[in-house]
């Protein structure tokens, strides 16, 4: 028996802004992930037989999450700025997933606090902002979809088409690491056992998303690991950074860097690791950049009781989990490094 985790509140505050809605809108990150796509596109599938549903991103991404039933029916931002602007201009209702405040999703964010209509959040990060009419926050959740899951659950759902089903199974897959880390405790199976009789093939799932790489993303990780991990051992820490111009030599692809920062975790006494690659600054964000034409992209991961967000908060305006978050720094890659290095040991646990 799945437990009711969300208040009476929240799943009556859903419904009661759910129901004269004709138009709504689903948001979620930037730079979009499994949990991001599979939790937008379950709300997707649960709407689109009764409402003009449409999930907008900020960004392209990545390849190895396109075959996610409806995927091509997700609206890119940055392709089409008016297009998005006007659609959400239209929704009656606007549903934000995955991210715990506006800035999170790029220019969209301005777009959706200018908007009219109510708001719901679904979300499992820290420090959610005040901007919704009805905030679904539970940083305990291990993903998003998750979430999605034990909303339509509490809302009585009967009907779980397979695309439904497939899209919460594969965020829920991909926020855990196919179930390898947040993921112990047996209600999530029971989860994904009603998902899988539902119809979700989960090996295929898996195979799709993991098994599904470019010779260059593999060629990158090899270049990563011989020629651009530092360890410092007094601190159990690993550091790979890569160029424009080294990613640009494997023919990097949106995604190809995915699940890179997991791989020194699998070293014997590394607790954390930090994975940092140069980017473009996109022309909404050239204010924030304060001129500069490079922005930094950084994610952290850690193990056990290791906390890393608070270190990506302070030092790199981003955050999220305790063992996996993010942040991000507009200038040159080697300020960046120099930063991570003048400041871990303020952070991370030497023994």
């Amino acid at each position: 028996m799945i437990s009711d985790k969300l208040t009476k509140q929240q799943v009556e505050g859903v419904r009661r802004l759910l129901e004269p809605a004709k138009r709504v809108v689903i948001l979620s990150h930037m730079s979009p992930d499994g949990d991001a796509i599979g939790s937008s596109l379950a709300l997707y599938w649960w709407l689109h037989d009764t409402k003009a549903a449409q999930v907008i991103v900020p960004n392209a991404f990545p390849n190895f999450l396109s075959w996610i039933p409806g995927a091509d029916s997700i609206l890119i931002c940055e392709n089409a700025v008016e297009k998005a602007k006007s659609a959400i201009e239209q929704a009656d209702l606007i549903i934000c997933s995955d991210f715990n405040e506006p800035k999170r999703i790029g220019q969209l964010g301005q777009m959706a606090l200018d908007a009219h209509c109510p708001k719901i959040l679904i979300d499992h990060h820290l420090f959610p902002s005040d901007f919704a009419d009805v905030t679904i926050s539970y940083p305990d959740s291990p993903s998003a979809s998750e979430l999605v899951y034990r909303l339509l659950y509490q809302l009585g759902v009967q009907n779980w088409p397979v695309e439904l089903a497939t899209c919460i199974y594969t965020g829920m897959m991909t926020d855990t690491g196919n179930f390898s880390f947040n993921s112990n405790y047996p209600e999530m199976y029971e989860i994904i056992s009603h998902l899988v009789s539902c119809g979700v093939d989960k090996d295929a799932a898996y195979n799709k998303v993991f098994n599904s790489h470019s010779e260059g993303r593999m060629r990158l990780v090899g270049y990563c690991l011989n020629n651009k991990m530092r360890i410092f051992p007094d601190y159990h820490t690993a550091l790979i950074y890569l160029s424009g111009k080294e990613l640009y030599r494997f023919n990097f692809k949106t995604g190809d860097a995915e699940g890179i920062v997991n791989m020194p975790l699998s070293i014997k006494d590394v607790y954390y690791s930090c994975f940092m690659r140069e980017d473009k600054v996109a022309e909404w964000e050239k204010e924030r950049a304060h001129g500069s034409t490079k922005k930094i992209k950084l994610s952290m991961r850690s193990q056990g009781d290791r906390p890393v967000n608070t270190f990506c908060h302070d030092i790199f305006n981003g955050g999220g989990h305790k063992n996996a978050s993010g942040g991000e720094y507009y200038g040159e890659l080697t300020d960046a490094v120099n930063l991570f290095l003048q400041n871990y040991e303020k952070y991370f646990l030497k023994d």
